[in-house]
């Protein structure tokens, strides 16, 4: 298990990529507001598992989001280079 520095190292640099992560973000949704709201209502979690469990859910938000720029990027170079039905030799 960790300790309670470590787990505390790990929020923070959790905060920091996912703080990055929003800047490419729709600014209609309100990332980064949605994070510090998220992050401020955990601070005071003190059971290693409760902490545990809140950094897990934070690293599957940063994977789904990761997984969102990613089918953006595809979407977006489909679009660019539409596939023709018929091909010259």
């Amino acid at each position: 298990m960790a300790t309670r520095a470590a787990q505390r190292l790990r929020a923070l640099a959790l905060y920091k990529e996912l703080h990055r992560l929003g800047r490419d973000y729709e600014p209609s949704y309100d990332f980064h507001g949605k994070l510090r709201k998220l992050y401020q209502k955990n601070r005071n979690l003190t059971g290693e598992e409760e902490v545990e469990k809140a950094l897990k859910f934070g690293e599957y938000i940063k994977n789904e989001t990761l997984a969102l720029y990613s089918l953006r990027k595809y979407r977006h170079l489909k679009r660019m280079y539409p596939s023709n039905s018929t091909s010259d030799p």
